[in-house]
């Protein structure tokens, strides 16, 4: 979200606040009103001017402040510009922090450079820290946090044009993504994709950030197809876009519609890009995500030693970075690899801790949360879903149902209606193979109904099209 450029003045200070600027410069430097104000105006000016009765013109002060020895931007706003400039090389640095160290670490870095930019009045600086927390929150599955940061942000912007809010939007909209509010992430991408188009405000950083963070909302809906369009739209941003960290992010969205489609040799393609990019950026936790992504493919493929492999590595990355949330979500599809490998105790041993810590137990590895309806409840739900499958390959048909049923009440309020489908059709399976024929039924049923209403009939009118 970087600041303006140093010349770039978002206002001026009152006549009163700037007149009584001149007169403590004028003093420091031993100046008389006369030497200051010669050769373009008079003494008696100046002596007006330091009272506070008169606003300047721009062109008075560019000649207070060559006499001054100070910039124009530090007379009329107070703020020196190599301020700005110290504040936006800290965070450059605290960026680099967060992409190849650790979160928390990062986090005083950007906690720093916010007090400071609200010391010195830069409020563009203090915004991008603000999103840098909320950044640093997200990674470390401080749901709650997050949100909180980026509504800072949002709040300090709101009178801002909205390209520049947009950073803030797209982390709010993650964190509700991650909450499993998937409708309401949703929304507030739509809402501000059709804000810049119907503003004119034709930002293809803006709209590449906005459709990239839309595809994985719309893909756990079975929105399928406004997720192969977000991806299309984002593909012809891209030439238009140089940011290197922001395509290879596109190219991770669009291997997730090609995944959909059965493309999985295009997909692997796209997230090689995607990893290519992230190893020459040191970005690392992307890094794991491109590892993880190549795992799901592989599995999709039936590669199943080959995703076994890229998913270990990308949870060890993680788990690294101590990128908690991520971590927990990449050991549940690990998991249905072991399964499906036919290593069952092992598959169960990741998945059940998961689950304990979720509900509040404290982990033996220093605490880190597990998954919740409030934290990874996508994710939860796959867990409970694994473990009802390896209860029924061992003949433990009450516990199957126990946890497709957990499975259900943890995913029904996200709308994730492909995950709901299915987990109604495992659910009626196992209750009709009990001879409970009308329970199958309701089951079957209710399942239809998630199969009926995909997430392209609940999420109202695609958003708006940018203009050709």
């Amino acid at each position: 979200m970087g600041g303006r450029n140093a010349g770039d003045v978002r206002a001026t200070d009152g006549a009163a606040e700037i007149g009584r600027r001149v007169l403590r410069l004028r003093t420091e430097r031993g100046f008389t009103q006369r030497q200051l104000a010669e050769p373009a105006y008079t003494a008696a000016y100046v002596s007006t001017l330091e009272s506070g009765k008169v606003r300047p013109s721009e062109a008075a002060l560019r000649h207070l402040a060559e006499r001054l020895g100070v910039s124009y931007e530090e007379l009329t706003t107070g703020r020196d510009p190599h301020d700005a400039i110290r504040l936006r090389a800290g965070l450059t640095d605290a960026r680099r922090a967060l992409a190849t160290g650790d979160a928390k670490d990062a986090v005083g870095h950007f906690h720093q450079l916010m007090v400071e930019a609200e010391r010195l009045g830069f409020r563009d600086e203090r915004a991008s820290a603000m999103v840098g927390l909320g950044d640093c929150a997200l990674e470390t599955g401080e749901l709650p946090a997050a949100r909180a940061h980026y509504e800072a942000a949002e709040q300090l912007l709101a009178d801002e044009p909205l390209p520049r809010r947009i950073p803030a939007i797209r982390g709010r909209a993650v964190a509700h993504f991650l909450s499993g509010e998937l409708r309401y992430s949703c929304y507030l991408l739509e809402s501000a994709i059709d804000e810049l188009n119907a503003s004119g405000l034709h930002d293809p950083n803006a709209l590449l950030l906005l459709y990239t963070a839309a595809i994985p909302p719309y893909m756990d809906m079975g929105a399928h197809a406004r997720a192969a369009r977000a991806a299309e739209l984002a593909l012809a941003l891209a030439p238009s876009v140089d940011d290197p960290g922001l395509l290879a992010r596109m190219h991770r969205g669009v291997a997730r519609t090609l995944i959909a489609e059965g493309r999985t040799a295009e997909a692997d393609a796209s997230l090689a890009k995607a990893q290519e990019l992230y190893e020459q950026l040191r970005i690392h936790t992307d890094l794991a995500h491109c590892h993880w992504m190549r795992g799901y493919v592989h599995a999709q493929d039936g590669n199943l030693e080959r995703a076994e492999r890229e998913l270990s590595i990308a949870r060890d990355m993680l788990a690294t970075k101590r990128a908690t949330l991520y971590t927990v979500q990449v050991e549940v599809e690990l998991a249905d690899v072991l399964r499906r490998r036919g290593r069952t105790a092992e598959a169960e041993a990741l998945l059940v801790p998961l689950l304990r810590r979720g509900d509040g137990e404290v982990a033996g590895d220093g605490g880190v949360p597990g998954l919740t309806a409030e934290h990874g409840v996508v994710h939860a739900g796959g867990a409970h879903r694994l473990l009802g499958l390896i209860a029924e390959e061992r003949g433990d048909a009450a516990a199957a149902e126990e946890h497709y049923r957990a499975a259900l009440s943890l995913l029904e309020r996200t709308g994730a209606a492909g995950d709901l489908a299915d987990l109604c059709t495992l659910l009626g399976d196992l209750l009709r193979r009990g001879g409970r024929a009308e329970a199958a039924m309701d089951a079957y049923r209710m399942g239809l109904g998630h199969r009926a209403a995909p997430g392209t009939t609940t999420l109202g009118p695609a958003p708006a099209e940018p203009p050709v």
